[in-house]
C-alpha cells in the first residue's frame, strides 16, 4: 500500500503516509511484531500461540490470533474487502507469513543495505560501504519490539534482531577504522553498547572509536563502566579484544582521524543555489516586504561587523516560510556567494535538527565532500565561520525551534543576511545577537481575496470569496488549500464551500486532514503539544467564553485559577502564536485556532467541563459586576444575592471603566444565564445593565423574561425582575 512504512527496529510502529496508526490491544501488537521480525518466513499459529502468552495461552487462543490477524489487515490495508487476505498478512498452512519489501519495512531495508556494504567492503570502494552501512544503522531505534517480549520465545525473536544490529555496528566500525572516519558509526555504537551491555566486541569498537575521534576521556570511562559490569554480571574480567582496546587508548597508539591530518586545505567556496521555488501565485504582504527591503537597504551602511539576521514569527500557517523564500528570491542577486537553505525541523515534534547535523548540511552545500567533513561540533564550526568569512550569502533557515539551534548556523561575514522562521519569537537571538524581530500576521482582506483569486481557474463571485477569506481568518494556509480543493473539482462551489465553513461547529472538516498536505488542524496540533498543562487546559477553555476577545480577568474566570498564574498561562499561549493580545489588553483567538480548541474541549474535558466553565464565568462577571455597582449606583439600590458581598472600595472611575470595557460580555452573560435558567445571576447582569448602560438594559430584561418564561421547569416568579 502507498505510503505504508513499519518498524521493528525500536518499538513497534505503523505509520500510512504521516499518519501514525493505532494498532490495538498489546497482544495484537505482539502478534504483528513477531511476524514483522520473521519477514517473509511462515510462523505457525502454535509458535504465535507461544509468543504471545507463553504457557498461560487461554482455550480460545486460535480464535484470537486469527481476530487480530483480521483486524491487523484492515489496518494495513483500510480499503481491504472483508474476508480478503491483502498483500501483506498471508495465510501458510498452519500459520501466517508477513510479506513486505525495504520499501515498507525497516528490517528488510536494514539488511538489503548491510548486504550491499559487505559486498563493497571487500574491494575499493570501502568508503560507499562505510556510507551504505551508515544508512542501515540509521534505521534501528533501539531494542526490537521494545517492551512487547513478555515471553521466552518473543525475547528470542527480537533479540535475534538485536544482534544483527550489534553485528552490523562491529563491521561497519572495521570499516570506518581503515579509512579514519570514526565519526559515523560513533552513534550506533553508542546505541548498540546500550542493547548489548555484556557484548565486549561491540564496547571494544565504541572505545576505539571514541579515542581516534579525540574522546580519550569518554573511551576510558566507558572502559571503566563495562569492566565494572561484566564483574558485577558475569564475575569475570574483561576479555582479550577488551584490554587490547583499552591498553590503544592508554598508549594513544591509534592513527588519528581523516579529518584532523595535517596539510588538509579547506575546501573551495562553491556558489550553492539552494533556495526554494518562489511561490507564483504569491500575493500581497506589502508592508512586510518594504520592512525587509529597508533592512536589506540597510546593510551597505559602514560599521557593520556581523551579519544582518531577520526573524519572521507567528502561527502556523500564516505564511511565514513563503514570504521568507520570496523576499530571499527578491535579494538573491545581491549576494554573490550564493544562497544556503534549511529546515530545521523545529514544528515536527522531538525531530528538530541538530546544530551538528545541520551544519554539516551546510557545510556540504557549500562544497566540503562527506568525506572530509570534520568529525566533532567545534571543528565544523570552525570550518564553517572559515568558510563563510567575508562572503555575500543568504542564508534561509526554516522552521527554527530555539536561538540555541541557529547560533552556530550564523555566517561570519557582515556582508551576508540570514532570514528565519519560527513560530515563536526568537527574544535571545534578539537580544545577544543583534536579529530583528517581525511578526508575520494574517494579510489584510484585499490581499486574503487576491490570494483565493490567483489560483482558483476562473472567475468568482467576489462576495463570496470574501466571506469565505474571512470565514477562514484570512489565514494563508486554509485559503491555499480550500483553493487548491476548488481547483481540483471543478463541481465544487464557492457557495458548497462557504456553507461548510459558516457552520462553527464543523469548519476544520472543510480542510481534508490524512492527505499528505498540511492542514491547519495539524498546524495548531503542533503549537498545542509543545504547551504546559495549565496553558493547554486555558486554550482548551477558552470556546467557553461569550466573546472572541477575553481580559485577563475573564480567562481567570473560566479556570478558576488565581489571577497571576492564568496571566502566566496567556503570556505562553501568546509566546505559542495561539493567541495575540492586542494594544488594549484582551488576548483575540484565531477563528480557526478556536474551531481547533472547541473540537479539544468536547474531546478532552467533555460538556461537564464546559458547563463548570461557564459557571464559573458567569459567577466572576457577578462578582465584578456587584463591586462595580456598589460604586455607581446609588446607597441601598443594589440588589445583593445571599452569600456575595461587593466590594466596596472600587473607585466610581474603575467601575464606569470596567462596565464600558465589558458592554459585550456582559450583555452574553445576561443571555446565557437566562438560558441556563440562573434567575438571579441572569437579573443581576439585567440590572447591572440598567444602571451602566441604560439604552440595552430594557432588552436584556425582555430577554430574560422571556427566556425564563419558556423553562418548563422554571421555579414560580423567576420571570419576573426583582424589585431594585
Amino acid at each position: 500500500m502507498t505510503g505504508l512504512r513499519l518498524q521493528i527496529m525500536g518499538p513497534l510502529r505503523v505509520w500510512r503516509g504521516d499518519l501514525e496508526i493505532d494498532l490495538g490491544p498489546r497482544q495484537q501488537r505482539c502478534l504483528l511484531a513477531v511476524l514483522l521480525a520473521n519477514v517473509g518466513h511462515p510462523v505457525s499459529v502454535a509458535d504465535l500461540t507461544a509468543s504471545i502468552w507463553g504457557f498461560s495461552a487461554p482455550p480460545s487462543a486460535v480464535n484470537v490470533i486469527h481476530k487480530y490477524v483480521g483486524a491487523l489487515r484492515r489496518l494495513l490495508e483500510p480499503e481491504l474487502a472483508l474476508r480478503t487476505p491483502g498483500s501483506y498478512l498471508l495465510r501458510t498452512a498452519g500459520g501466517y507469513r508477513l510479506a513486505a519489501g525495504p520499501e515498507v519495512l525497516d528490517l528488510a531495508a536494514f539488511r538489503e543495505l548491510i548486504a550491499e556494504s559487505r559486498a563493497l567492503a571487500g574491494t575499493d570502494r570501502a568508503g560507499e560501504a562505510l556510507d551504505r552501512y551508515a544508512d542501515a544503522l540509521r534505521l534501528c531505534h533501539g531494542p526490537a519490539g521494545d517492551a512487547l517480549a513478555e515471553s521466552a520465545g518473543a525475547a528470542a525473536t527480537f533479540a535475534a534482531i538485536d544482534g544483527e544490529f550489534c553485528d552490523a555496528a562491529i563491521a561497519a566500525a572495521d570499516v570506518a577504522f581503515r579509512l579514519r572516519r570514526p565519526t559515523p558509526v560513533l552513534g550506533p555504537l553508542r546505541l548498540a553498547a546500550t542493547m548489548g551491555t555484556l557484548n565486549e566486541f561491540v564496547h571494544a569498537r565504541l572505545i576505539t572509536a571514541l579515542a581516534m575521534a579525540g574522546r580519550q576521556a569518554e573511551a576510558l570511562t566507558t572502559y571503566r563502566v563495562i569492566r565494572q559490569r561484566l564483574a558485577d554480571d558475569l564475575g569475570i574480567d574483561p576479555g582479550q579484544t577488551l584490554e587490547e582496546a583499552h591498553r590503544r587508548v592508554l598508549t594513544q597508539d591509534l592513527p588519528a582521524p581523516a579529518d584532523s591530518l595535517p596539510g588538509r586545505e579547506i575546501p573551495h567556496l562553491v556558489r550553492p543555489a539552494q533556495l526554494p521555488p518562489d511561490l507564483p501565485s504569491f500575493a500581497g504582504r506589502a508592508p512586510e516586504i518594504a520592512a525587509l527591503d529597508t533592512l536589506v537597504a540597510g546593510m551597505d551602511r559602514a560599521g557593520r561587523t556581523a551579519p544582518l539576521i531577520v526573524a519572521l514569527d507567528g502561527m502556523g500557517g500564516v505564511g511565514k516560510s513563503t514570504l521568507a523564500t520570496h523576499v530571499a528570491h527578491r535579494h538573491a542577486g545581491r549576494f554573490a556567494d550564493g544562497q544556503l537553505y534549511l529546515d530545521l525541523r523545529g514544528d515536527l515534534d522531538d525531530e528538530d535538527l541538530l546544530a551538528g547535523d545541520a551544519l554539516a548540511a551546510l557545510l556540504y552545500g557549500l562544497g566540503v565532500p562527506t568525506a572530509q567533513l570534520p568529525g566533532t561540533f567545534d571543528a565544523r564550526v570552525g570550518a564553517y565561520r572559515s568558510l563563510t568569512a567575508g562572503r555575500r550569502i543568504l542564508v534561509l533557515l526554516d522552521n527554527v525551534h530555539d536561538p540555541a539551534q541557529v547560533r552556530p548556523l550564523l555566517p561570519n561575514s557582515a556582508h551576508s543576511l540570514v532570514l528565519l522562521t519560527s513560530r515563536s519569537p526568537l527574544l535571545g537571538l534578539a537580544a545577544f545577537d543583534g536579529a530583528h524581530l517581525l511578526r508575520v500576521d494574517v494579510p489584510d482582506p484585499a490581499s486574503a481575496k487576491e490570494l483565493v483569486l490567483r489560483r482558483l481557474p476562473g472567475a468568482a463571485p467576489a462576495d463570496l470569496v470574501d466571506e469565505i477569506a474571512e470565514l477562514c481568518g484570512r489565514l494563508p494556509l486554509a485559503l491555499a488549500i480550500l483553493a487548491a480543493r476548488l481547483a481540483a473539482r471543478p463541481t465544487l462551489s464557492l457557495e458548497s464551500v462557504a456553507a461548510e465553513l459558516r457552520d462553527s461547529d464543523r469548519r476544520l472538516q472543510a480542510f481534508p486532514a490524512g492527505t499528505g498536505t498540511p492542514d491547519p488542524r495539524t498546524a495548531f496540533a503542533w503549537s498545542y503539544r509543545q504547551l504546559s498543562a495549565g496553558a493547554a487546559r486555558l486554550f482548551r477553555l477558552l470556546p467557553a467564553a461569550f466573546t472572541p476577545a477575553v481580559t485577563a480577568g475573564t480567562a481567570a474566570g473560566l479556570t478558576g485559577d488565581d489571577p497571576s498564574r492564568t496571566r502566566s498561562d496567556l503570556e505562553e499561549l501568546a509566546a505559542a502564536a495561539l493567541i495575540d493580545e492586542h494594544d488594549d489588553g484582551r488576548f483575540v483567538v484565531h477563528v480557526l485556532v478556536r474551531a481547533y480548541a472547541e473540537e479539544l474541549l468536547d474531546t478532552v474535558d467533555g460538556p461537564a467541563e464546559r458547563e463548570a466553565a461557564v459557571g464559573r464565568l458567569l459567577r466572576h462577571y457577578l462578582d465584578a459586576v456587584l463591586d462595580a455597582q456598589a460604586a455607581l449606583a446609588p446607597a441601598g439600590t443594589v440588589s445583593v444575592p445571599a452569600g456575595t458581598r461587593p466590594d466596596i472600595g472600587v473607585t466610581v472611575e474603575r467601575a464606569a471603566a470596567w462596565f464600558a470595557g465589558h458592554r459585550q460580555e456582559l450583555t452574553e452573560a445576561v443571555r446565557v444565564a437566562a438560558d441556563r435558567g440562573d434567575a438571579d445571576t441572569a437579573w443581576s447582569l439585567a440590572g447591572a445593565l440598567r444602571h451602566a448602560h441604560p439604552s440595552v438594559a430594557g432588552d436584556a430584561a425582555r430577554y430574560v423574561r422571556a427566556s425564563l418564561q419558556s423553562r418548563p421547569n422554571a421555579a414560580p416568579g423567576s420571570s419576573t425582575a426583582p424589585s431594585a
